[in-house]
């Protein structure tokens, strides 16, 4: 495996990348990565400093001749989501992630490669180190813990940022140029329970387990109606062909993720176990036709495990199955302004016990904030009859597009300069932060755009090469061109 990321161009852009992938940044643990960007800017003589909700900021002034610009903030998150195959050996909180580039690609071995949003924060890395680079005022917006909840993007304060033109680098498609994007809320459903003992004979315990779906972005990849590991494990054992007592569930792993593996320990009758695992090889084949085209390595197996101790009601599991069955999931309703883009959307992202309760987790993105509430209320009446709780928080709304926009106009015309034609113009099926800045900052004129990464958010993960090199010029062209005061 090739592993000089250094050697890719553009120099200073991988340079940072290669440094920023050893460094370990999940959401909530950014510590080290804001340390990076603060001790470099302050190398190079940078006005730099850190905010109470742990954003990071850093000013480079304008070029001689460039003073009259509008004033840009060029704005990245430094946290990743942390995202491993099962058999992969890794710590997130102290190991380097093991990128490599493949072919025209940069991935990494295992898990999350990062570059989400790791290759927009280098670019500005990049910018702020380059001082051949033509521009006006820069201001650079590095913000935390975006992948949980933005929690940055809503800890900004009012009368700290200058500039007037706003560039979100988190996009993940070279050739776009994104101008709107979807507000999201959660929902996080609580069962409750006093677990009970398992019996001692004549049960059979066994660990099904779902695993080998793509996954991915639950915003971006939504529209893909790639397989939800929830769905899939819920949906076999309210259809078992015998009596299933469920000991324990851990299904899934962070909220924008589309779940990947879920697996359960349950008990069968002994009588009946060949059936039962006779009927997991029939879904499997079943599910992997639904699926074909889109999942390519569906795997839904069972194998006999040590017996539990506890486990869940009998009729309180009964409750929670049929109450995930239900569960809305995927795509709810398409743009009709905008062909082929997603308006609302739901993933079960999380579904686990502890012995006491049973937690699930929806994420809801909609454009339309009408519905994003209208969803949410589905899903708590869903759980509401099946007798749990279920508290709707972190709602945030999504930005508006400015077809008028004078940087649009702008890097419109500077794509079409450097490349022979025009920018894609679109919106975005994911919760950016430019909704929130733009709440807080009315009046900022807003771009998103980015290279193209792909299966963001998945152990497949991946960067395309060329495309970096493209971003990066036309947002050093874009940077140029900057309209005036």
């Amino acid at each position: 495996m090739d592993r000089n990321l250094a050697a890719l161009k553009p120099a200073l852009v991988w340079k940072h990348f290669a440094e920023i992938v050893r460094i370990p940044r999940p959401s909530h643990h950014e510590e080290a990565i804001r340390r990076y960007v603060l001790e470099f800017a302050r190398s190079r003589g940078l006005e730099a400093r850190e905010d109470e909700a742990h954003n990071v900021y850093v000013r480079k002034p304008a070029t001689k001749g460039m003073e009259n610009r509008k004033g840009v903030i060029l704005q990245a998150h430094l946290d990743m989501v942390p995202q491993k195959n099962n058999d992969k050996q890794f710590d997130f909180l102290t190991d380097p992630i093991d990128a490599y580039i493949d072919g025209g690609w940069v991935t990494a071995d295992g898990t999350t490669l990062g570059a989400d949003n790791g290759i927009g924060a280098a670019s500005i890395l990049a910018v702020l180190e380059d001082d051949t680079l033509v521009h006006g005022p820069i201001e650079a917006l590095f913000t935390a813990t975006e992948e949980t909840g933005m929690d940055g993007a809503f800890g900004l304060k009012p009368g700290v940022l200058q500039g007037e033109i706003l560039l979100n680098l988190d996009s993940e498609q070279e050739g776009e140029l994104y101008v709107g994007c979807a507000g999201g809320l959660d929902a996080n459903t609580t069962f409750r329970y006093e677990s009970a003992p398992t019996p001692a004979e004549g049960y059979a315990a066994a660990k099904l387990v779902v695993k080998g779906l793509k996954g991915g972005h639950s915003g971006i990849q939504i529209v893909c109606q790639r397989a939800n590991a929830n769905k899939l494990l819920f949906r076999f054992l309210n259809a078992a062909p015998c009596e299933v007592l469920l000991a324990s569930v851990d299904g899934g792993g962070l909220r924008n993720a589309i779940p990947r593996e879920a697996e359960a320990v349950v008990l069968v009758p002994e009588t009946g176990y060949d059936a039962f695992a006779g009927a997991v090889e029939a879904y499997e084949k079943t599910v992997r036709e639904e699926f074909d085209g889109i999942e390519d390595s569906i795997s839904i197996t069972v194998a006999r495990c040590e017996r539990p101790e506890r486990m869940l009601p009998q009729e309180m599991a009964v409750r929670l199955t049929r109450a995930v069955v239900g569960c809305p999931d995927g795509v709810a309703r398409m743009s009709l302004s905008m062909p082929g883009l997603v308006q609302t959307s739901s993933n079960l992202a999380r579904v686990v016990s502890d012995g006491e309760t049973v937690k699930l987790q929806s994420l809801l993105r909609s454009s339309v904030r009408s519905e994003k509430f209208a969803l949410g209320e589905a899903i708590s009446a869903v759980f509401a009859l099946a007798g749990a709780e279920t508290e709707l928080t972190g709602a945030y709304d999504g930005w508006n597009p400015d077809m008028k926009s004078p940087i649009l106009k702008a890097m419109t015309a500077s794509y079409e300069a450097l490349y022979g034609c025009k920018p894609a113009i679109t919106a975005i099926h994911a919760g950016l932060e430019c909704g929130i800045i733009g709440g807080k900052y009315p009046g900022l004129d807003m771009i998103s755009f980015g290279p193209t990464i792909s299966y963001p958010h998945s152990p497949d993960e991946k960067v395309e090469i060329a495309s970096v090199e493209k971003f990066y010029d036309f947002l050093v062209h874009t940077l140029r061109n900057v309209p005036e005061k």
